[in-house]
């Protein structure tokens, strides 16, 4: 599976992105996709979630202030992201795991795409 990562930049506090992943081909079957940054050490966390059936799952940390949602029929998933901080600079990571990250038997990474967060 390969993704078209778009949507990252640079941008002052309080200002909004919105991330776009589209994967190539159809995705079958029960699986989560959504967008992970780094985090402690080589891990990355995870930002935000979609399962196919339209469950979301979000960090703490960006709750209230990103909105994941997803089109199934464009093998997208899309990230709106207002109220950014300078704490949320990282790179993003468009990922696609299936069934669920918990016990895998698959999982997709991009490439990434950078947002800068800065006065």
């Amino acid at each position: 599976v390969d993704f078209v990562e778009s949507g990252g930049g640079s941008v002052q506090p309080g200002g909004s992105l919105r991330l776009t992943c589209e994967a190539s081909g159809s995705i079958f079957g029960k699986n989560h996709m959504g967008w992970y940054r780094p985090g402690v050490g080589d891990r990355r966390e995870l930002v935000a979630t979609a399962t196919d059936t339209g469950v979301r799952n979000y960090a703490d940390s960006v709750k209230g202030r990103f909105t994941i949602s997803r089109d199934n029929a464009k093998s997208s998933v899309y990230l709106q992201m207002n109220n950014l901080k300078p704490e949320d600079t990282a790179r993003y990571y468009c990922s696609l795991v299936g069934p669920n990250p918990s016990f895998p038997t698959y999982r997709y990474w991009g490439q990434g795409v950078q947002v800068t967060v800065s006065s």
